[in-house]
């Protein structure tokens, strides 16, 4: 076997199964490495911690330049993220943050109760430490970006053994109890996420989670060991905030999604259902794509088998996924990587957003050596450990999930019967008048703003500066007279396509600057953008504006919009490294939508 180059021996530590000792013995080299990547973004993280934080941020920018992310740091003093976070300082005002995070644990628990309180005041106790860290929140929402706040790790110590639990003078019931009204709050609170450490270092141990010794010589609250496990935790957090996770995962067959060789064995002997603990090994990881299914993550085949013989798997009376789970079904003799382009441009999905499951090395290899974007986890061939690798890897974090997720999958169903409609259209003019398109285009509103949110964090084809946008930025703007904010939504006869274009024009003398311009993959070339023109026209015509103002940043995958103003009619105005200015006046502009109908009502 070929000896693994740089990139690759780092990328396989970074991820499942990590190799926590060469992260930690070589983080200087590593980082060095990814630091070649030229495509970074530069993102600015404020690591308020209640114990010692400097080995947890050096580790955590090693996953974020991993998954494309140049962080830099701003580090609260040992032991100040309460003054910080209430009294604030110049050094964390002037750094700007696009996330925060809240490094608390056990530790920091203000005071547990002691035996001889009544139940009143111990939930009076309960009270005073969440409104101290409610007050935190509160505070730290003016710098208007999402917050990452740990729950409570478990003490590793328990005076009253079992009892701890249930009393309620336990210190385990109190953390129990803390953690629920955390997550009341994250539920609550648009733009806090909570990092589940109750979970992890329960995954880790806490035997392994804490090491006494170096709490009581260097204030670290957890182990050295533990610090890339809390690192990769946060990086999946912050990499789904902005946008990084994937949306499709591609499964083989034969001895991945059920024991056994379809073509060979026939449907009877194929292995799934609960008959066998092999059987039932295969059941569980069916139920595991179901779910993700379900919560709006498209799945889709790619298999060396004849069709027919394929597709009768899904026929099977214990098979948790049927035929129609699937967007995409590709089951043939050809290369396995050139059916997962198919999928891509079948699905109008970028190759990044890809996940592919398959038992053979062989195939791994071959795929990961075609396709470079594409993940590949070395699964191995015991189909036990599958979930593992796609569950620890964090492929498919979600931070919130919003009906648009959920619907993710009818979307591209409809999508298929459409391009299926298009062969039999003379022009393609006559395809979208056949689609009895309609639109809603208006100001932001409230119930939209998480959607809203969520596509200028991932919208990466159809995006013309790239600008990514937070919770708290997208709020303020919604609620400011200085911005047009429009978001699209587009329906026709097949279905609803949800909530997919979003534009943001600044007001600054009698101009209107277009900050933001995006639209989702999934309704493109369909004339959405001329009727979001359009309505952004009329309404600087309403405010007095004159000249619209365009602005094209080039990215690693924004080119298939390079031209965009010019087929608006905009004129080119200047050109620098950053990018293109285009400039529009409106005086004389004509309506450009010439196949949606707008719905105002």
């Amino acid at each position: 076997m070929a000896k693994p180059d740089k990139e690759e021996l780092i990328n396989t530590s970074l991820t499942y199964p990590l190799n926590k000792d060469f992260i930690l013995r070589k983080k200087k080299y590593i980082k060095k490495i990814l630091l070649k990547n030229k495509y970074l973004v530069e993102k600015k993280i404020a690591i308020l911690g209640g114990s010692t934080t400097s080995e947890i941020k050096n580790i955590l920018e090693l996953f974020l330049l991993n998954s494309g992310i140049k962080p830099s740091f701003y580090e609260s003093e040992f032991n100040k993220y309460y003054e910080d976070a209430l009294f604030g300082n110049d050094e964390l005002n002037t750094f700007n943050p696009d996330i925060i995070y809240v490094h608390t644990t056990n530790v920091n628990i203000s005071s547990y109760s002691n035996m001889q309180e009544s139940e009143d005041e111990v939930n009076k106790l309960l009270k005073n430490e969440v409104n101290k860290y409610k007050s935190i929140w509160e505070s730290l929402s003016k710098h208007n970006c999402a917050i990452i706040q740990n729950n409570f790790d478990y003490p590793i110590d328990r005076s009253l053994g079992n009892l701890d639990s249930y009393d309620i003078h336990g210190r385990t019931h109190l953390i129990n109890r803390l953690n629920l009204e955390f997550a009341k709050s994250a539920r609550e609170i648009t733009n806090l996420h909570i990092n589940d450490i109750n979970y992890l270092s329960s995954y880790v141990g806490l035997k392994n989670w804490l090491d006494k010794s170096l709490w009581y010589q260097a204030k670290y609250a957890l182990s050295f060991d533990a610090i890339p496990d809390l690192a990769f935790d946060l990086s999946k957090i912050i990499n789904s905030i902005f946008g990084r996770t994937k949306k499709c995962l591609i499964l083989d067959l034969d001895n991945t999604c059920w024991g056994g060789v379809i073509g060979d064995d026939g449907l009877d002997a194929i292995h799934i259902g609960t008959e066998t603990a092999l059987a039932e090994s295969y059941t569980s990881f069916q139920k595991y794509t179901k779910e993700l299914k379900d919560r709006g993550i498209t799945l889709a085949v790619c298999s060396k088998n004849d069709l027919q013989n394929a597709k009768e798997g899904f026929e099977h009376p214990d098979s948790i996924l049927k035929l129609n789970d699937f967007t995409s079904f590709k089951a043939n003799w050809e290369p396995k990587h050139q059916n997962i382009l198919d999928i891509a441009k079948e699905i109008n999905i970028g190759i990044d957003s890809l996940v592919f499951i398959d038992d053979n090395p062989v195939e791994r290899d071959l795929v990961t050596s075609q396709i470079s974007s594409i993940s590949v986890p070395d699964v191995g061939s015991d189909v036990i450990d599958f979930i593992d690798y796609i569950d620890r890897n964090g492929y498919f974090e979600p931070i919130t999930l919003s009906s648009d997720d959920i619907n993710r999958n009818q979307y591209y169903e409809d999508n298929k019967k459409r391009t299926n409609e298009r062969a039999v259209f003379k022009s393609y003019n006559e395809f979208l008048s056949s689609l009895e398109m309609t639109a809603e285009i208006k100001p932001f509103s409230s119930i939209y703003l998480d959607r809203i949110v969520q596509l200028t964090n991932k919208t990466n084809q159809f995006n013309l500066t790239t600008k990514r946008y937070t919770a708290g930025e997208i709020d303020n703007i919604a609620n400011s007279d200085k911005y047009i904010k429009l978001y699209g939504k587009l329906s026709d006869k097949y279905g609803d396509n949800g909530l997919i274009a979003v534009s943001i024009g600044r007001l600054k003398n009698q101009q209107c600057h277009i900050d933001l311009w995006l639209m989702s993959c999934r309704v493109l070339k369909r004339d959405m953008e001329f009727a979001m023109l359009d309505e952004l026209i009329a309404q600087c015509r309403e405010k007095g504006v004159s000249e619209l103002v365009g602005y094209y940043y080039k990215s690693a995958k924004n080119n298939m919009v390079s031209d965009l103003y010019e087929k608006f009619g905009f004129t080119l105005d200047s050109k620098n490294s950053k990018g293109i200015i285009w400039k529009l006046n409106i005086e004389n502009y004509k309506s450009k939508n010439k196949f949606i109908e707008v719905v105002y009502d």
